[in-house]
């Protein structure tokens, strides 16, 4: 049977639907690792990625029940969920990959003040104190602090990494984007094809 078939379409829907939980998976076990090895502290950030992880898993789950079953019910929301998802994404891996360095910086320190533990996480990983500049009335879990040297700012030890990090997050964004799109155009043929041990005269 050629690739334009119904078992073809019904095995690539299960397969990406797998990858997708794989990924899902992937996402939950980084985030429990790294709070279990005690890399991230902040259960804000822990919370984030492991609610976009179960989210991946259901819509995986979706996705792979309505391919083997040719629920048409199912498939129709798993499209639309994943075309929506596929916009959201690809407006935040573009914006990842566009942003310069002022605009960076300014997403950075945000950042910065918007969470405690997130910003002693960072001071402790890359021992240095405070964002641009640093008062000595604060604390600090930095090793250079605790020993009594000098420590550098952490603005521009992070802005050593930030673009290589958004660049790689925006690059494994539009990546996954476009297997979104294809996992929602393999929906759409998959839902109009009729499955061949079903009744000729069944409604699809």
């Amino acid at each position: 049977m050629v690739c334009g078939g119904f078992a073809c379409s019904k095995n690539c829907l299960c397969a990406l639907n797998l990858l997708y939980t794989l990924v899902s998976l992937l996402l939950i076990g980084i985030a429990a690792w790294g709070i279990g090895f005690g890399l991230i502290s902040s259960l804000r950030v822990v919370g984030v990625v492991i609610a976009v992880g179960i989210f991946l898993f259901l819509i995986a789950l979706v996705g792979l029940i309505g391919a083997v079953k040719h629920h048409q019910v199912l498939l129709f929301f798993y499209m639309i969920i994943l075309l929506l998802v596929f916009i959201v994404q690809f407006s935040v891996s573009c914006a990842c990959l566009a942003l310069n360095q002022e605009q960076q910086g300014q997403l950075l320190e945000v950042g910065w003040n918007s969470t405690a533990s997130a910003r002693n996480d960072i001071q402790r990983n890359l021992n240095c104190c405070g964002f641009r500049s640093f008062n000595p009335n604060d604390t600090c879990l930095a090793s250079c602090f605790k020993s009594g040297h000098p420590c550098s700012p952490c603005a521009p030890i992070i802005g050593e990494y930030a673009g290589e990090v958004l660049r790689f997050v925006g690059g494994i964004g539009l990546f996954f984007s476009f297997t979104e799109i294809l996992g929602v155009w393999l929906t759409y043929r998959y839902r109009n094809q009729k499955d061949p041990r079903a009744n000729p005269s069944a409604f699809l």
